[in-house]
């Protein structure tokens, strides 16, 4: 009973925010500021929402809503391409100094990410990708993280079913593709919602390369947005529903995924 009693206590305090948040934002300017507070709007209405979704110019919140989406599930989507072959190779190939190598991408593990700024926003400088979603998409794709996380699921595979392949003539690629990544699910769907999410939240390197609002995300826009609206908390609380709703989505349609990788990756070195 006890156990129960102190996950209901941890529900409310993970959940309350984001219900606090959806009912202000039904609440009208007057009653969100009202002391004491109320927990549900008394009159609930829908003009904070209409409020977002008709914009400015300077608050484009649909258009920042649009390039969070584009910039987090590309990059989702390259992490998982970059990570898995990375890991395949230094999971399941023997060439000369992988353990060197692999030392060495643990290593960036260990360095903080703002030491990472300064470089990147030269070479992206130099690409020509400033102002642009490129720039929110590339870099991070090769993390270390996900190389590391996939690797250790793929020693948790048993290394007959690769024998068994290449006796049947099949070569790595085959393996990778047929048998290694069909059975990394799991994996794969912790990593993908792990990167989304990485991508998804970022407020520092947005602000670094982004200039013009037509391409700014919503972490950055959002603080635009309370800049703009300072006292009308439903607005703002409008906009901070609307960027949960694609991430509640994705861990709905992936939690079970994500717990049996969890529980799978990691056990093996």
């Amino acid at each position: 009973m006890k156990r129960y009693t102190a996950l209901a206590a941890l529900a409310v305090i993970f959940i309350g925010p984001l219900l606090w948040a959806l009912g202000t934002s039904f609440k009208s300017r007057t009653e969100a500021t009202r002391v004491p507070p109320t927990l549900l709007p008394a009159r609930p209405t829908t003009d904070a929402y209409a409020t977002v979704f008709e914009g400015t110019t300077e608050t484009p919140v649909l258009r920042w809503f649009v390039n969070s989406l584009v910039a987090a599930t590309a990059h989702m989507v390259l992490v998982l391409v970059v990570s898995s072959l990375a890991a395949y190779a230094l999971a399941r190939l023997e060439f000369r100094g992988k353990r060197l190598l692999f030392a060495l991408i643990v290593g960036t593990l260990l360095v903080p990410g703002f030491v990472f700024l300064i470089p990147q926003f030269l070479i992206i400088d130099q690409l020509g990708w400033l102002d642009s979603l490129t720039a929110l998409i590339v870099p991070g794709a090769a993390g270390a993280f996900g190389v590391f996380f996939l690797r250790q699921f793929f020693l948790g595979l048993p290394s007959e079913l690769d024998e068994a392949a290449l006796l049947e003539g099949a070569n790595h690629w085959h393996i990778f593709w047929r048998i290694t990544l069909p059975l990394s699910k799991p994996a794969l769907a912790t990593l993908a919602v792990l990167s989304f999410l990485a991508n998804w939240n970022d407020f520092i390197w947005p602000i670094f390369v982004i200039f013009s609002p037509d391409y700014f995300t919503l972490p950055p826009g959002l603080s635009v947005l309370q800049g703009a609206y300072t006292i009308d908390y439903p607005v703002i609380m409008a906009g901070a529903v609307l960027a949960s709703v694609p991430v509640l989505i994705l861990f709905g349609l992936t939690q079970r995924y994500v717990i049996e990788g969890i529980s799978r990756s990691g056990l093996k070195g």
